[in-house]
């Protein structure tokens, strides 16, 4: 260490009237500063500021809408279900009440059918019964003019047999 020397005070070089004079500088930048950009700065931060706030403000009142949008969807879901659970419960009741019109239609077709069939057997019967007579009075006239052999007029022949007939009554005709 050949001649160096180390002088903290030309180092730091701390001289009283450099600091006054620096502290001086400095204060006139901060009051200009302050004079003719500290209102445009301020201006600036509060602008910026309320800018924010009304994000914020819009992000509350955006999340608020949306839950009232979720609330609303609810309960139109809520809705919609019970009323997709009526129609299901209406169709059902529906649907029973024309299967059971359908089914008393058919009974009421089977009994028409029923009655009118027997109607038909009825007239059947009769017509049947009138046609036996007339075949019965027809034999009973060929064996009567057989047995008798002699000519009797046709008209008192045939009230002979309508007359033995009558005597033996329906219910034996019937049976």
């Amino acid at each position: 260490m050949n001649g160096f020397v180390f002088d903290i005070n030309s180092y730091l070089r701390l001289v009283p009237t450099d600091m006054l004079l620096i502290c001086i500088s400095t204060l006139l930048i901060v009051l200009i500063a302050k004079h003719f950009f500290w209102d445009k700065v301020t201006v600036y931060l509060n602008a910026r500021s309320e800018v924010i706030q009304g994000d914020l403000d819009a992000a509350k009142a955006a999340k608020a809408e949306g839950a009232q949008y979720k609330q609303q969807y609810e309960e139109q879901l809520a809705s919609v279900k019970a009323e997709a659970h009526a129609l299901m419960e209406t169709a059902k009741k529906n649907a029973n009440e024309e299967k059971r019109e359908i089914l008393a239609d058919a009974r009421r077709s089977a009994d028409l059918m029923k009655e009118k069939a027997a109607a038909d057997i009825e007239r059947e019967k009769v017509l049947a019964r009138k046609q036996i007579k007339d075949e019965i009075t027809e034999v009973a006239f060929l064996a009567a003019g057989k047995i008798v052999e002699k000519e009797l007029d046709e008209a008192t022949h045939k009230q002979y047999v309508k007359d033995f007939i009558e005597q033996a009554g329906e219910d034996t005709w019937q049976a």
